[in-house]
């Protein structure tokens, strides 16, 4: 069984109907979009952890046998490592607990390990599938409603129009960000990229100290051939992308899929011998 998608122009008519490939066929698998999400993010984590003798470097004992030197015994103290402050005689002491987990300038109990492994592998097939699969679920109305359910009401009259998927002629002859706008907004687009732009919010938590000051909506996808080079397309709420550089966070931002997707014809044409 194929399917049949219409071709639109800049100015919202059709000029041709192409067939689309078996990706958007296949079958939709959310535990395997989320099995490789989760790999996606857990490779980009930067290992991190403390100095391995944090803590550990004071010079600290104790001795718990009778008429030695700093011995500790019948003082009625614990048996921890103890650094000296003070003394006299050799036998009365000033001591400051070290090196165990509950006392001052101590080593923590179970610090992060730099040498931990985050890396989380998985199966080439497997990361081939979750791409169609995430390709077949953007022509899924139930799952974009699911991922958009404050967004949908203003994508829900694109998709009633021109169907899915939305298929633009041409999308790699855009010089201008002023050009991507205009077509976006002649096919039905503005309130969706007014909302999109609105949705900004600061960010609760450190997070907003640390680089990440707002929450901002990932909104739509853009998928252009791969002769496309005119990264000076910065336009809120679209992200821009080649077809043969997808990848699980493109199509399913968080594992969700569903995600709003307008391809260039060429990226279909493409898309043939691509992931499969």
């Amino acid at each position: 069984m194929t399917i049949n998608a219409n071709v639109y122009d800049w100015e919202c008519k059709v000029i041709r109907t192409i067939e689309l490939p078996e990706h958007f066929q296949e079958e939709v698998r959310v535990d395997i979009i989320r099995k490789v999400t989760y790999s996606y993010w857990s490779n980009r984590r930067q290992p991190y952890g403390s100095y391995k003798f944090a803590g550990m470097e004071a010079s600290a004992w104790t001795s718990k046998r009778r008429r030695t030197y700093r011995t500790s015994y019948g003082f009625g103290i614990s048996r921890v490592p103890r650094s000296m402050f003070s003394g006299h005689w050799g036998y009365y002491f000033l001591w400051y607990a070290r090196i165990v987990p509950n006392a001052v300038k101590g080593r923590r109990a179970h610090p992060p390990k730099p040498e931990k492994i985050w890396r989380v592998k998985v199966n080439k097939k497997e990361k081939k599938k979750a791409i169609r699969s995430a390709i077949a679920a953007s022509i899924k109305e139930e799952m974009i409603k699911n991922r958009y359910p404050k967004l949908f009401k203003y994508i829900k009259p694109v998709i009633d129009k021109y169907k899915l998927p939305l298929i633009i002629s041409d999308l790699e002859k855009v010089k201008k960000t002023r050009e991507l706008k205009d077509i976006l907004y002649s096919f039905g687009l503005k309130e969706t990229l007014e909302y999109i732009k609105e949705f900004r919010r600061n960010r609760a938590g450190s997070g907003k100290r640390r680089g990440r000051r707002l929450e901002r909506h990932r909104g739509i996808l853009v998928v252009v051939s791969s002769d496309f080079n005119n990264y000076k397309l910065k336009l809120e709420g679209v992200e821009v992308e080649k077809v043969d550089r997808l990848d699980i966070d493109k199509l399913a931002p968080g594992g969700e899929p569903g995600r709003f997707i307008i391809w260039s014809d060429k990226a279909i044409e493409e898309l043939n011998n691509l992931y499969i």
